[in-house]
């Protein structure tokens, strides 16, 4: 299944959120229990142009991103935006989630888990950044919808190599955007005041 069609306007939110984060001090509290807005920070500067090379079947820098918050430079923002305009072009091609691609392992992968990733990424990251920054990004239903099934399809892969907490209980009726961040084990009541349960890494 390809979720080409989404990753643009899953992106589309990121010009206000970083806005508001650049204004939130950089040891501010993150729905991430690792991670102060710096550190969140850092994983978005890194990731984000290690997921594009990886669409263009590029090889990754042989890294796990540990000391990523060193990325984040006085011009983070700058560089962040020029890194996620590559990545919405690299994953909004169709093309791109066919076949296999590498993240430096020794097994190909569907091109189309990280894909599905990389939306999650958008959605999930951006959540943490609008609770951290105190603003509420929104996202059209069918960008809720597609990364509902990406997250899920992924979550227990996810809790294996510990990106993500145990998921967050939560009723069925709850909005598609909670049920997201629940699935990665954030606590979707979750404020910096709270301090409520936060997912892992990623």
């Amino acid at each position: 299944m390809t979720f080409a069609h989404l990753v643009a306007p899953a992106a589309a939110v990121y010009p206000g959120l970083v806005g508001a984060a650049a204004a939130t001090p950089l040891d501010a509290p993150t729905p991430c229990t690792d991670w102060d807005l710096r550190g969140l920070l850092g994983h978005l500067r890194y990731w984000t142009p290690v997921l594009a090379a990886v669409g263009r079947r590029e090889a990754p820098a042989a890294s796990d991103g540990t000391g990523a918050a060193a990325l984040v430079t006085d011009d983070w923002a700058v560089r962040l935006d020029a890194d996620r305009a590559a990545l919405v072009e690299v994953w909004s091609d169709p093309g791109t989630w066919d076949g296999t691609v590498t993240m430096g392992g020794p097994d190909p992968l569907p091109a189309a888990m990280i894909g599905g990733m990389v939306l999650g990424e958008l959605v999930v990251h951006g959540w943490d950044l609008g609770r951290t920054a105190g603003v509420a990004p929104a996202w059209p239903d069918d960008v809720l919808d597609g990364t509902l099934h990406a997250v899920a399809a992924m979550a227990e892969q996810g809790r294996g190599m510990g990106v993500f907490a145990d998921p967050v209980g939560v009723p069925q009726d709850v909005p598609v955007l909670d049920r997201i961040v629940a699935v990665t084990g954030r606590d979707p009541a979750w404020t910096p005041a709270a301090r409520g349960v936060a997912g892992g890494g990623s």
